[in-house]
């Protein structure tokens, strides 16, 4: 990922964008040397992060089970948007604006490889299951549905763990422009998730 200074983001950081997003795309190379992508709800504890692949998907079968398994890349991406250069009080004062796109962004480069233990999937769906009920009134717990259908659901899928070697954030949300070049796009984004971001810098 290329990340300008102004732009990094420390492993903290990154940490909380990952949990706030709780989705990303696990990209891996097919059989035939083309890159698949499926995006899955994600759990990042420590170097490791965790997902379930549908069974019927056929990405989990280029992806091997043996430690350190397959090179894999999880992108988890946060909200976009098109900036405007008519925001920018520089455009009134000289001109030399360009329109652009504020966006933040995680990639994990590590090892993939898949799970079918059906103790390490129950584990893998509560914890899956704990981190996105969090803090619901109405929360659901995997103990709530019949025995008998969790069982059968489980083997509709399977596991994949992340072995995280690497880890790169951006949030790119106008940290080079001027104070006042930021309050204009502020403005022209309203109440857009990435004008929430930039306000909290």
């Amino acid at each position: 990922m290329y990340v300008p200074h102004f732009n990094a983001v420390d492993e903290a950081e990154a940490r909380a964008m990952v949990a706030s997003y709780a989705v990303g795309e696990l990209v891996t190379t097919g059989p035939d040397g083309y890159p698949l992508a499926t995006l899955l709800p994600v759990v990042w504890e420590g170097d490791t992060v965790i997902a379930h692949f549908a069974r019927a998907n056929p990405h989990w079968r280029a992806i091997g089970t043996d430690r350190p398994g397959t090179p894999a890349l999880l992108v988890c991406t946060g909200p976009a948007a098109y900036v405007h250069p008519g925001w920018y009080a520089a455009k009134a004062e000289h001109g030399k604006v360009v329109p652009t796109w504020n966006y933040s962004s995680v990639h994990l480069t590590g090892h993939a490889r898949v799970v079918h233990d059906p103790v390490w999937l129950r584990d893998a769906v509560e914890r899956l299951t704990d981190v996105h009920e969090a803090g619901r009134p109405d929360r659901w717990r995997v103990g709530d549905a019949p025995a008998d259908y969790i069982e059968k659901m489980l083997k509709g899928i399977v596991g994949v763990e992340l072995a995280v070697e690497r880890v790169e954030g951006k949030a790119k949300l106008s940290q080079n422009r001027s104070a006042e070049d930021r309050d204009g796009v502020i403005a022209g984004l309203g109440d857009h998730p990435v004008a929430d971001a930039m306000r909290r810098l």
